[in-house]
């Protein structure tokens, strides 16, 4: 069980808890999660998370490239395949829409974030 995080926090459950997911809904709170957290950002498991925080850093003409390899490296661990990562700015400078097609176990599923 997985607990749902909306706008980079934990969703309350109203009774003092949080919300928590299962099964395809768990998954794309990790696939959400592994996305958002920087890479690197927490010591004991230095391969979890994403490079995304530095698409602001690469030449435009790169970002796309370097969107599809930060979400490969991101995802590698998770029972799941990237079928296609699309990018889009946001009116924030630096900060990127980012959307990721999966498929998992011949689902098709879809998560995004800003990064």
């Amino acid at each position: 069980m997985e607990a749902r995080i909306h706008n980079g926090d934990y969703l309350p459950d109203g009774l003092g808890g949080i919300v928590r997911c299962r099964g395809t809904d768990a998954l794309l709170e990790r696939v959400l999660f592994r996305l958002t957290a920087h890479r690197g950002g927490l010591p004991p498991l230095p391969e979890l998370g994403s490079r995304l925080y530095l698409l602001s850093r690469e030449p435009a003409s790169q970002r796309l490239s370097a969107a599809r390899q930060y979400v490969a490296e991101a995802l590698a661990e998770e029972a799941v395949t990237v079928t296609d990562v699309s990018i889009t700015p946001e009116q924030t400078p630096g900060r990127v829409h980012i959307t990721v097609l999966l498929d998992y176990q011949g689902t098709e599923l879809s998560v995004s974030a800003v990064v």
